[in-house]
């Protein structure tokens, strides 16, 4: 008898019974070809979804890391026009 079905699709077009596994799929290919003989990025793809809390978490802190680099950096320029030079004298 027939019946229906749910399946996935990644980004070329190959079916997978799950949604995990074709998100696997498409990660492993914007990984590319990692390590010597068999690519290790199946392996590294699904451990991505497996922590994928705590890598968002991590880019997350990364974010806010660069945010307040760029604003101390940016106090660093303002505060810079207020410092005082002092002449310079001759060496002896």
């Amino acid at each position: 008898m027939a019946h229906t079905g749910t399946g996935f699709f990644d980004r070329k077009g190959n079916f997978f019974k799950t949604a995990r596994e074709a998100t696997a799929s498409d990660l492993a290919a914007l990984l590319g070809k990692i390590g010597d003989g068999e690519s290790l990025a199946p392996g590294i793809a699904n451990m991505l979804l497996e922590r994928r809390a705590e890598i968002e978490q991590l880019f997350a802190d990364h974010d806010q890391m660069v945010e307040e680099e760029e604003a101390i950096k940016a106090t660093r320029i303002a505060d810079a026009g207020n410092v005082a030079h002092l002449q310079t004298r001759p060496a002896r």
